[in-house]
């Protein structure tokens, strides 16, 4: 699969979309999800042009892979979710349902979350 230069995320990073912005730096920008699966969730994306996370783990370099699993960490902290506890959540492919061929990571807290999936 070939990186569409053209998926939402590739336009918020070069600023053809808006969003609201909690966090960005060199490696990563994060955002509020425009559908909220939870009181707090948040999307981080990394700058650089990952379809999916085995994508990123395999093309990107170390500097850039602990860079944006770093601002994954500072995104939790500045909205103090260290507390009560958030998820972490990437999809991989059709059967995962991820619906953006950029890797991303949800973030996800304010509540109890549950078990991982439905019963």
């Amino acid at each position: 699969m070939t990186y569409d230069k053209n998926n939402i995320f590739a336009k918020i990073l070069r600023g053809e979309i808006p969003c609201n912005q909690v966090y960005h730096d060199e490696y990563a920008l994060a955002f509020l999800d425009i559908a909220p699966a939870a009181p707090v969730h948040v999307l981080v994306i990394p700058r650089g042009e990952y379809i999916s996370f085995h994508d990123f783990v395999d093309r990107a370099g170390e500097k850039e892979m602990n860079g944006f699993f770093k601002a994954v960490q500072k995104v939790a902290e500045l909205l103090e979710l260290e507390h009560n506890g958030y998820r972490i959540l990437s999809n991989h492919g059709a059967d995962a349902s991820q619906a953006v061929a950029h890797f991303h990571v949800h973030i996800l807290a304010g509540k109890p979350l549950g078990a991982l999936l439905p019963k």
